[in-house]
């Protein structure tokens, strides 16, 4: 996560959307940069929500900040997970994904009780917005880059080039016509909320 308190902008860290290679890249002008742990890099809204907003609103006085975060194509986003885990050091691991294939494991992510190497999160979740009216209020499509580049370098008045940092190790995979279909059903709300953005 990155804060930019002067352009009331919060950067949320959906995981495998590229925002490693972000943070680095805009860490220096950022006033928070949040690496670590985990569950606080990568605090979707709900966290946001509970925790952050209302510091900034009770301790700093802040109204309101502006959220913006990337989401991936699921397939591809899926695809990303099922890579990184393919990892050498991943051998033998809970969490490995040598043993199986990627039809395996989508249809493992699609269960409500997933095995560990499915087992995720979703993006749909993580940027599902609050009843109190918080929510993303700039989305973008990791395949858009420049749009996101473009928006930033507005916003904070940057110019950036992105490295390539946390990258999973390249493989073709395409799943089968009847495990994509059901992927698409069980898990709509991923497609329609990556659909939706402009």
């Amino acid at each position: 996560m990155l804060v930019f308190w002067k352009e009331k902008l919060v950067i949320l860290a959906v995981p495998k959307t590229g925002t490693t290679a972000l943070a680095e890249a805009l860490a220096p002008q950022a006033d928070i940069v949040i690496n670590d742990p985990p569950e606080l890099k990568h605090a979707p809204v709900f966290r946001y929500n509970r925790f952050f907003r209302p510091m900034f609103e009770k301790a700093c006085g802040v109204e309101h900040m502006d959220l913006m975060a990337i989401m991936r194509e699921p397939v591809g986003w899926l695809g990303s997970w099922f890579r990184y885990r393919q990892r050498d050091f991943m051998k033998g691991k809970p969490n490995s994904t040598h043993d199986v294939s990627f039809d395996e494991f989508v249809l493992e992510y699609c269960k409500e009780d997933r095995r560990s190497f499915a087992n995720v999160g979703s993006q749909a979740k993580f940027l599902e917005p609050r009843p109190n009216g918080t929510k993303v209020t700039h989305l973008f499509r990791y395949e858009d880059q420049p749009a996101s580049l473009a928006f930033l370098a507005d916003r904070l008045n940057v110019e950036l080039e992105l490295p390539q940092r946390n990258v999973s190790p390249k493989m073709d995979l395409e799943l089968s016509p009847d495990v994509l279909e059901h992927l698409k059903e069980s898990r709509s709300e991923e497609f329609d909320l990556y659909n939706s953005i402009r």
